[in-house]
């Protein structure tokens, strides 16, 4: 116990308070049992330890902890949360529960054992509460944590503090708003640093190696962490790096299903289950035509990488542009909005909005005579009416 109490004080006088990420002010860290998921390097441990240190300093009230410290290996959570409970905590923070076995059910005897004690706990991507072995959907709240916006970019490289805006004052004040900013600093100056490297807060600790980091992440998504919470089997492993290339590589990627299976020798069934695996891990954004479509039975009708940052890890110097936009913006916009495959653009937001995505001299051919429907250009500072600079998309969250 006397060494995970070390190594807690040794991390929090580590911990700089200078850039706090998105989640940080919105959480309810007063929930009894909270959970963030996200991908390999978006800052999950980061956001405990800025909390701990800003809320309970050095205590004894609040204690981190990481599931994949050797400790573990000898010792179990339970005894340590009973060690700490009788020493006056109050609130514990266990990080990379995935890496523990069993970690739901010891979730669930803490839960009910200790009802003083506030619990948060980070995981995978692929981390499931419903389904795992003690049900804790009835417990526990669960919010993910994305890689930085282009905001947040800004401000953590550039130190160009913006607020964050809402989705409808963007739509309607667009124009004042990148005015305002475009006096402010030029956001295009920026905005393709970002569509390359911005979206990883890590890239600064190694730049250099920073595409080989983006390339290790997703190996060890697809080596270690399917393989313990999907049952991925080990020759499924080439064929879906196979497919990403492809992704990586597309103008966007319209998938047939059919023809996938055929061209990596699996069911169609393995197909679409890797894919909703592959998007459960955060290495894929699908889009469907309804907001209920992912499941085995229907297809996605275009595949993203997840970011913007992986097509250049995956791909070569020179991706394709078109879906180099796409992706940007559904990466953005799914954040706190349900984006949708409609008949006619790009993409549909909340049943809503129509956005067609584009360059700066895509036109509304695609969206002629709809309500409600935007066209989105790259390579533009400002926009005018229902024409919108595609950076600003970065701005909301």
């Amino acid at each position: 116990m006397e060494t995970l109490i070390k190594k807690h004080i040794n991390l929090l006088a580590q911990t700089e308070l200078g850039f706090e990420r998105y989640l940080l002010h919105s959480l309810p860290w007063e929930q009894r049992l909270l959970g963030i998921k996200g991908g390999r390097g978006v800052g999950k441990t980061t956001l405990f330890l800025q909390y701990i240190k800003k809320q309970y300093g050095v205590s004894n009230t609040a204690l981190y902890v990481s599931l994949d410290d050797l400790y573990f290996t000898e010792h179990v959570l339970s005894d340590v949360v009973e060690k700490f409970v009788n020493k006056g905590g109050e609130h514990l923070f266990v990080d990379e529960v995935h890496k523990y076995p069993n970690w739901s059910i010891e979730l669930k005897n803490i839960y009910d054992s200790y009802p003083q004690l506030k619990v948060a706990f980070t995981g995978s991507s692929l981390l499931e509460i419903l389904n795992a072995r003690a049900d804790l959907s009835r417990r526990a709240l669960v919010f993910e944590l994305q890689g930085l916006s282009f905001r947040e970019f800004l401000k953590f490289r550039h130190q160009i503090d913006l607020p964050s805006i809402e989705l409808d004052d963007l739509l309607t004040n667009h124009t004042q708003i990148a005015l305002d900013w475009n006096a402010a600093f030029k956001p295009l100056v920026y905005f393709e640093d970002y569509l390359q490297v911005g979206y990883y807060p890590f890239y600064q600790e190694n730049a250099v190696f920073y595409y080989k980091q983006l390339q290790e992440i997703i190996n060890m998504i697809l080596e270690i962490e399917l393989p313990l919470l999907r049952k991925t089997e080990a020759s499924m492993l080439f064929k879906i790096k196979q497919l990403l290339y492809v992704v990586s590589q597309s103008v966007p990627f319209k998938p047939n299903v059919s023809a996938l299976a055929n061209k990596i020798q699996v069911t169609r069934k393995t197909v679409m289950d890797t894919l909703i695996y592959l998007s459960d891990a955060g290495i894929l954004n699908m889009v469907y035509k309804d907001q209920f479509g992912m499941s085995s039975m229907q297809k996605p009708e275009k595949i993203y990488l997840e970011n913007t940052n992986f097509i250049y890890a995956l791909g070569n110097e020179n991706p394709n542009i078109g879906n180099v936009r796409e992706t940007f913006f559904l990466n953005q916009l799914r954040q706190q909005h349900r984006v949708t495959y409609p008949e006619q653009g790009d993409f549909v937001v909340n049943d809503k909005y129509v956005f067609e995505i584009g360059g700066k001299n895509k036109t509304r051919k695609q969206i002629q005579g709809l309500e409600n429907a935007f066209v989105v250009q790259d390579d533009i500072a400002f926009g005018v009416d229902t024409t919108i600079p595609l950076w600003l998309f970065g701005m909301l969250y």
